[in-house]
Protein backbone atom coordinates (compact mmCIF):
# COMPACT_ATOMS: atom_id res chain seq x y z
CA UNK A 1 0.00 0.00 0.00
CA UNK A 2 1.20 3.49 -0.84
CA UNK A 3 -0.12 6.73 0.62
CA UNK A 4 1.12 10.13 -0.47
CA UNK A 5 0.41 13.38 1.37
CA UNK A 6 1.07 16.59 -0.57
CA UNK A 7 0.91 20.29 0.16
CA UNK A 8 1.93 23.63 -1.28
CA UNK A 9 2.70 26.98 0.30
CA UNK A 10 3.36 30.47 -0.96
CA UNK A 11 4.59 33.70 0.62
CA UNK A 12 2.68 36.23 -1.40
CA UNK A 13 0.53 34.90 -4.19
CA UNK A 14 2.45 35.14 -6.47
CA UNK A 15 5.69 34.97 -4.54
CA UNK A 16 8.18 32.45 -3.22
CA UNK A 17 6.51 29.07 -3.07
CA UNK A 18 7.27 25.62 -1.80
CA UNK A 19 5.83 22.15 -2.13
CA UNK A 20 6.15 19.11 0.09
CA UNK A 21 5.27 15.44 -0.11
CA UNK A 22 5.34 12.54 2.32
CA UNK A 23 5.44 9.08 0.75
CA UNK A 24 4.40 6.15 2.91
CA UNK A 25 4.92 2.59 1.70
CA UNK A 26 4.11 -0.49 3.74
CA UNK A 27 7.20 -1.79 5.58
CA UNK A 28 9.38 1.17 4.55
CA UNK A 29 10.49 4.34 6.27
CA UNK A 30 8.60 7.49 5.19
CA UNK A 31 10.21 9.34 2.29
CA UNK A 32 10.11 13.13 2.19
CA UNK A 33 10.30 15.34 -0.90
CA UNK A 34 10.24 19.11 -1.21
CA UNK A 35 11.22 21.96 -3.47
CA UNK A 36 9.85 25.18 -4.78
CA UNK A 37 10.09 28.22 -6.98
CA UNK A 38 10.99 31.85 -6.36
CA UNK A 39 8.05 33.23 -8.38
CA UNK A 40 4.93 31.11 -8.25
CA UNK A 41 1.44 30.70 -6.78
CA UNK A 42 -0.02 28.45 -4.12
CA UNK A 43 -2.07 26.51 -6.69
CA UNK A 44 1.03 25.87 -8.80
CA UNK A 45 2.81 24.51 -5.74
CA UNK A 46 -0.14 22.26 -4.83
CA UNK A 47 -0.09 20.80 -8.35
CA UNK A 48 3.70 20.47 -8.37
CA UNK A 49 3.65 18.54 -5.09
CA UNK A 50 1.30 15.95 -6.58
CA UNK A 51 3.29 15.73 -9.84
CA UNK A 52 6.66 15.33 -8.10
CA UNK A 53 5.34 12.73 -5.66
CA UNK A 54 3.72 10.63 -8.40
CA UNK A 55 6.76 10.90 -10.66
CA UNK A 56 8.83 9.42 -7.81
CA UNK A 57 7.49 6.03 -8.91
CA UNK A 58 8.78 4.79 -12.26
CA UNK A 59 6.44 1.78 -12.42
CA UNK A 60 2.68 1.68 -12.11
CA UNK A 61 1.45 1.68 -8.50
CA UNK A 62 -1.81 1.74 -6.56
CA UNK A 63 -1.73 4.98 -4.59
CA UNK A 64 -3.94 6.95 -2.25
CA UNK A 65 -3.02 10.61 -2.72
CA UNK A 66 -4.11 12.84 0.15
CA UNK A 67 -4.31 16.59 -0.41
CA UNK A 68 -5.79 19.54 1.42
CA UNK A 69 -6.30 21.29 -1.92
CA UNK A 70 -9.84 21.13 -3.32
CA UNK A 71 -8.39 22.83 -6.42
CA UNK A 72 -6.21 19.78 -7.12
CA UNK A 73 -8.76 17.14 -6.11
CA UNK A 74 -11.72 18.73 -7.92
CA UNK A 75 -9.58 19.66 -10.91
CA UNK A 76 -8.37 16.12 -11.48
CA UNK A 77 -11.61 14.35 -10.57
CA UNK A 78 -14.21 16.73 -12.04
CA UNK A 79 -12.94 19.53 -14.26
CA UNK A 80 -10.08 18.10 -16.35
CA UNK A 81 -12.33 15.99 -18.59
CA UNK A 82 -14.24 19.03 -19.86
CA UNK A 83 -11.07 21.14 -20.07
CA UNK A 84 -9.52 18.59 -22.40
CA UNK A 85 -12.75 18.19 -24.39
CA UNK A 86 -13.03 21.98 -24.74
CA UNK A 87 -9.44 22.59 -25.85
CA UNK A 88 -8.20 23.56 -22.37
CA UNK A 89 -10.87 26.21 -21.89
CA UNK A 90 -12.98 26.64 -18.76
CA UNK A 91 -16.77 26.58 -18.76
CA UNK A 92 -16.61 30.37 -19.22
CA UNK A 93 -14.38 29.88 -22.32
CA UNK A 94 -11.24 31.24 -20.63
CA UNK A 95 -7.87 29.47 -20.85
CA UNK A 96 -7.28 27.00 -18.02
CA UNK A 97 -4.76 28.39 -15.54
CA UNK A 98 -1.68 26.23 -14.96
CA UNK A 99 -2.47 24.21 -18.08
CA UNK A 100 1.05 22.78 -18.41
CA UNK A 101 0.91 21.47 -14.84
CA UNK A 102 -2.53 19.93 -15.35
CA UNK A 103 -1.22 18.20 -18.49
CA UNK A 104 1.77 16.85 -16.55
CA UNK A 105 -0.43 15.67 -13.67
CA UNK A 106 -2.74 13.98 -16.16
CA UNK A 107 0.28 12.11 -17.59
CA UNK A 108 1.33 11.01 -14.12
CA UNK A 109 -2.09 9.73 -13.09
CA UNK A 110 -2.42 7.78 -16.33
CA UNK A 111 0.35 5.41 -15.26
CA UNK A 112 -0.98 4.78 -11.73
CA UNK A 113 -4.23 3.66 -10.08
CA UNK A 114 -4.99 6.58 -7.79
CA UNK A 115 -7.61 7.21 -5.15
CA UNK A 116 -7.84 10.91 -4.32
CA UNK A 117 -8.63 11.93 -0.77
CA UNK A 118 -9.17 15.42 0.64
CA UNK A 119 -8.32 16.37 4.23
CA UNK A 120 -8.81 19.67 5.99
CA UNK A 121 -5.51 21.53 6.19
CA UNK A 122 -4.02 22.58 9.52
CA UNK A 123 -6.34 20.23 11.38
CA UNK A 124 -3.78 17.98 13.05
CA UNK A 125 -3.49 15.21 10.42
CA UNK A 126 0.16 14.29 11.06
CA UNK A 127 1.34 13.62 7.52
CA UNK A 128 -0.58 16.57 6.05
CA UNK A 129 1.15 18.74 8.66
CA UNK A 130 4.53 17.25 7.68
CA UNK A 131 3.89 17.97 3.98
CA UNK A 132 2.93 21.54 4.93
CA UNK A 133 6.13 21.86 6.99
CA UNK A 134 8.23 20.65 4.05
CA UNK A 135 6.56 23.18 1.73
CA UNK A 136 6.95 26.07 4.17
CA UNK A 137 10.57 25.13 4.86
CA UNK A 138 11.49 25.83 1.25
CA UNK A 139 9.74 29.21 1.43
CA UNK A 140 11.49 30.16 4.67
CA UNK A 141 14.93 29.10 3.41
CA UNK A 142 14.61 31.10 0.19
Amino acid sequence: MIEIYTDGACSGNPGIGGWGAVILETDKEPYFLNGGDKDTTNNRMELTAAIKALSFFKESKTITLVTDSKYVKDGIEKWIYNWKKNGWKTASKKPVKNKELWIELDKQIFKHKITWKWVKGHAGEIYNEKADYLARRFVEEN
